[in-house]
């Protein structure tokens, strides 16, 4: 009886079921990274660590006394191409800037910023982004701190103007101009790549087309002209032998090519002699030369009028400004104006001195100094430059369609009529 009243109070007592805890945020997924160098003996030491950028890896390596010498990522990257998310594009900080600016506008407190802009966007590797940001705020450290995290999508100008913003108490006005120099810039990149991209893409196929005409229809008319008994045209006699050079090489042709093509792109990032080189001599190719000449005082005018409005000294402006330059020659020309103003030269005496940039814009910089309204005479300069790069692009675009279709006319229709003379020239004799 009391065994029974003891199992029947057992089965009456519901086992408790652990309360399912709320997912924690763990942050960013770090990176492993393979590194190389040299301690402060001299010796040559590698070893794996873990960080969210290259930049942080060498930062702590530094703190413990190793002067790094490769960097290299071990694993895929965290934002952009592993988790499900397309990669970060430049359009995307723009986005994020203009969003956060607006969501700042209209009084929403920072945090609540980032979360509203985060859960809002459609990809994913910039929520992960978003959302790290947002954890390092929370944590106690400033906006500008938890973007320096993050040097691969937020570079030395952003970050300074943030900051600059956050001192000032001015963030809010502070996003929207950066948001504007984002989108004003990223249109100027995408009207010159358009301009690059259009000749290139052409000559790519039309190489692929006389490849093809070359390797597959020449032959078989070759073929057909053996039985004629009669000499060829000489139209006719160098495209087969030019087409007998390509079946028989082909493949040395196309490897050449290819070869060339990654091997220039190699040289290009890995040797910063080459990239120099290549930077200064674009600017002196013929049509686009202008064009990369003009986008790149749009650029130094655009960066220097947004760090002017900032309230940054200008002498501190002077490095972010060069490093949005894009070009060496310009990179040089900046740093060389920082030095001389440093010393106490004006900036428009400076401009005229380094002889690289145009003489309106060191007018209208010189009356700027004197009208004490710099920032707005760079706007000027910006505005101007940026439209004459797009009247120069279209005219470009404009100017290039007649002359890609003569080039082809006259590639593919001489490859055509070169195959077809010996028939016109039997006919004549029939």
């Amino acid at each position: 009886m009391a065994t029974a009243a003891l199992k029947q109070k057992t089965t009456d007592i519901k086992p408790k079921v652990p309360k399912k805890r709320p997912p924690v945020d763990k942050g960013p997924k770090e990176l492993i990274f393979l590194w190389e160098g040299k301690n402060r003996s001299g010796q040559v030491v590698k070893g794996e660590k873990s960080a969210v950028s290259e930049a942080m890896v060498r930062a702590l390596l530094r703190r413990e006394g190793i002067t790094p010498s490769k960097v290299k990522k071990k694993s895929k990257p965290l934002f952009g191409g592993g988790g499900g998310g397309r990669k970060i594009t430049t359009a995307d900080i723009s986005i994020f800037a203009r969003q956060l600016a607006t969501m700042m506008s209209a009084g929403v407190p920072l945090v609540q910023s980032f979360d509203i802009v985060g859960k809002g966007h459609d990809n994913p590797s910039m929520q992960k982004l978003i959302f790290a940001i947002k954890g390092d705020i929370e944590a106690g450290g400033t906006m500008a701190e938890a973007l320096r995290m993050h040097p691969d999508y937020f570079d030395t100008l952003f970050c300074n103007l943030v900051e600059a913003g956050e001192q000032a108490g001015i963030l809010e006005s502070l996003l929207g101009k950066i948001a504007t120099y984002k989108e004003k810039t990223e249109t100027m990149k995408k009207k010159i790549k358009k301009a690059l991209s259009y000749p290139i893409a052409v000559i790519i196929v039309a190489f692929i087309i006389t490849a093809v005409l070359m390797i597959f229809v020449v032959p078989v008319f070759a073929d057909m002209f053996k039985d004629f008994g009669a000499d060829l045209p000489m139209p006719t006699q160098v495209v087969v032998a030019i087409s007998n050079a390509f079946v028989a090489n082909w493949y040395i042709i196309f490897g050449s090519v290819i070869g060339a093509s990654m091997a220039f792109k190699e040289a290009k990032k890995r040797s910063t002699a080459f990239r120099h080189a290549m930077e200064r001599l674009s600017l002196k190719l013929p049509l686009f030369g202008e064009i990369l000449n003009k986008s790149a005082v749009a650029r130094f005018a655009r960066t220097l009028a947004t760090m002017f409005a900032a309230g940054t000294p200008l002498v501190d402006s002077m490095e972010s400004v060069a490093g949005a330059a894009g070009n060496i020659v310009y990179y040089e020309a900046i740093i060389k104006i920082r030095d001389d103003i440093s010393t106490g030269t004006a900036l428009a005496v400076s401009l005229r001195d380094v002889n690289v940039f145009p003489n309106m814009v060191v007018q209208m910089i010189s009356i700027g100094e004197e009208s004490g309204a710099i920032d707005a005479m760079l706007n000027k300069v910006a505005d101007f430059y940026e439209e004459e790069v797009d009247n120069l692009v279209d005219n470009l675009s404009s100017l290039m369609e007649p002359m890609i279709m003569a080039f082809l006319g006259v590639v593919i229709g001489g490859l055509v009529v070169a195959m077809y003379l010996p028939i016109f020239k039997l006919g004549a004799v029939v």
